[in-house]
């Protein structure tokens, strides 16, 4: 290379001559060269050098066709021409052999022009991006080997699902009817033979038919469990100042006794499945009416604290709050069955629902003082 191949610029240092250039060139990790329009080497970096194994020194007046297979060769070579004839920088992408395998590179290709503007030569600068194109690539498999998994675990949840729905089934059927059996037969032993029984045996009747009770409603509550977790969501606006009203009459009619102050706040609304909210509701009200009944006053209230944060409050019993993580997990129960009935699954329920919603639930307790219960479901408050 001497000076006279590159048009100095007005005003050109001369101390800025060939060997500071090459000194440039050479100190780059692109690939850098010059071939004439002939298609012969005039001139390569260091780095052509060391990526395939050649010196400068023979490589000038060689082709691409006595260093490369012949469709790579013409592939450089058309690309050469291209930057001629355009008379501009041209980018592309170039294939090359390495170590490892073919390697890619971005190249850009521009003419180098004479005094009168005429094209001898074109200079090309690479930048191999083979390490990005195979992470890209195994970016790719990894994409599809997890999309296989997905397809492969969505088979296996839909035929858990499925077997699900065959054990909830049987719950439903098989299991009530011994049940129904057996309270049955109790009341009958009641009715007709409650004169030949002494005090212990009817006292055992009682006790078998309160059992019966209790499974049959530990059957309803295992299947709302199911039915939390499987049941495809069906948001809509809830109007839960009318679900939490019904729920407290219902309770209001099977126990018309009672003196529970209730005080549910107008207007609530939430985006939900209204058939699921109402399970929330019917669980969280009906644990604050149960845990009330041995308060002389009963208070039980329902209203919103934040914008999407809906309260259920009580003076009940109330809970220590060392075992609060325990509340939400099936079968965990704080009071004792003598104390106060249930199974211990509706506050998993509840927690199961909310979570299916994109919500959270959380409590509060002091023992002798009352409970209260927040939850948020996902989306603004009243949007459909």
């Amino acid at each position: 290379m001497t000076a006279g191949t590159l048009r100095q610029p007005p005003g050109h240092d001369p101390r800025v001559g060939p060997d500071q250039l090459l000194a440039l060139i050479d100190n780059t990790s692109a690939v850098i060269y010059m071939r004439d329009l002939d298609g012969r080497y005039m001139l390569v970096n260091r780095e052509y050098e060391r990526l395939f194994n050649v010196s400068r020194d023979t490589i000038v007046g060689l082709t691409d066709h006595d260093l490369f297979p012949a469709p790579i060769a013409a592939a450089f070579r058309a690309n050469d021409l291209q930057a001629a004839e355009r008379g501009r920088p041209v980018s592309m992408e170039e294939t090359a052999p390495g170590e490892d395998g073919p390697h890619t590179y971005i190249t850009v290709k521009f003419p180098l022009v004479d005094a009168r503007g005429r094209a001898y030569a074109v200079c090309g600068i690479s930048t191999d991006i083979t390490d990005r194109i195979r992470a890209e690539e195994r970016v790719r498999q990894l994409n599809a080997e997890l999309e296989d998994r997905v397809r492969q675990r969505t088979a296996e949840l839909e035929a858990s699902t499925r077997e699900l729905d065959a054990f909830a089934y049987s719950v439903s059927h098989d299991l009530r009817a011994p049940l129904r059996s057996l309270d049955g037969y109790a009341q009958l032993l009641v009715e007709d033979f409650a004169d030949r029984l002494d005090e212990d045996g009817c006292e055992y009747l009682a006790r078998l038919q309160a059992n019966v009770a209790r499974m049959g409603q530990m059957i309803d509550d295992l299947l709302d469990l199911s039915r939390a977790t499987r049941t495809e969501l069906r948001r809509s606006r809830v109007d839960l100042t009318g679900l939490a009203e019904q729920v407290t009459e219902e309770l209001r009619t099977v126990e018309p006794e009672r003196e529970v102050h209730v005080r549910i706040a107008p207007g609530l609304t939430a985006a939900g499945d209204p058939d699921l909210v109402r399970l929330v509701l019917q669980n969280l009200v009906g644990n604050a009416w149960k845990f009330t009944s041995h308060r002389p006053e009963a208070v039980i209230e329902v209203y919103r604290e934040e914008p999407d944060v809906t309260v259920v409050r009580d003076n009940g019993a109330g809970f220590d709050m060392r075992f609060a993580g325990k509340l939400f997990e099936p079968f965990q129960r704080l009071h004792s069955t003598s104390e106060f009935e249930g199974t211990g699954i509706g506050l998993a329920i509840v927690h199961r629902i909310v979570a299916r919603h994109g919500g959270r639930i959380w409590a509060e307790g002091t023992v002798g003082e009352g409970a209260v219960f927040r939850f948020t479901l996902a989306g603004p408050v009243g949007s459909p």
